[in-house]
């Protein structure tokens, strides 16, 4: 039963709203300060030793590295994104989801649940959307394109705050 504190939104996922949030999620976990730079010298170091006769093996192993993390970066950025919403049928259910301090009513066409806040141990806050983390690889998105105005959003984000332990911003 919702409050006057209750904030109510419905809405519908589009491919785009799940693959920014999976790309916010995988770049927030991903250490690109390392992973870049090592991709790099590893490219570059197989570059080099590949113009030595003795250290040849060395270079095609390095660029083997760099490809391998190549690889990794766009199946996590761009491949696995596309083909979990894809493949889920969750994603394409109409979402009614009521917000209050009280807890969260959840409703698509298959689930009818209330939760408590107490299940999500993370919110990522990024310029698209809210993303909130409940176990180890599991998330719930809520789109700011969502919300009826800013202040609906600023709420949101308040009570988020409030409920949520940790609070991760890019």
């Amino acid at each position: 039963m919702p409050t006057d504190s209750t904030i109510h939104l419905t809405f519908r996922y589009t491919e785009r709203d799940y693959v920014r949030a999976a790309r916010s999620t995988a770049a927030s976990r991903a250490r690109l300060w390392l992973d870049i730079p090592a991709l790099v010298v590893s490219a570059l170091g197989g570059i080099y030793f590949l113009r030595s006769p003795s250290m040849y093996w060395y270079g095609i192993g390095m660029l083997g590295l760099s490809a391998l993390l190549i690889l990794m970066f766009v199946a996590a950025f761009v491949v696995i994104p596309r083909m979990v919403f894809r493949s889920d049928p969750k994603f394409r259910d109409e979402y009614s989801l009521d917000f209050s301090p009280e807890g969260i009513h959840f409703h698509t066409a298959h689930i009818d649940s209330q939760l408590q806040w107490g299940m999500y141990s993370k919110a990522l806050i990024d310029v698209y959307s809210f993303v909130l983390y409940y176990g180890t690889r599991s998330f719930t998105v809520i789109p700011k394109r969502v919300f009826q105005s800013a202040d609906q959003q600023a709420a949101f984000e308040a009570l988020l705050v409030q409920k949520v332990p940790k609070i991760v911003r890019p």
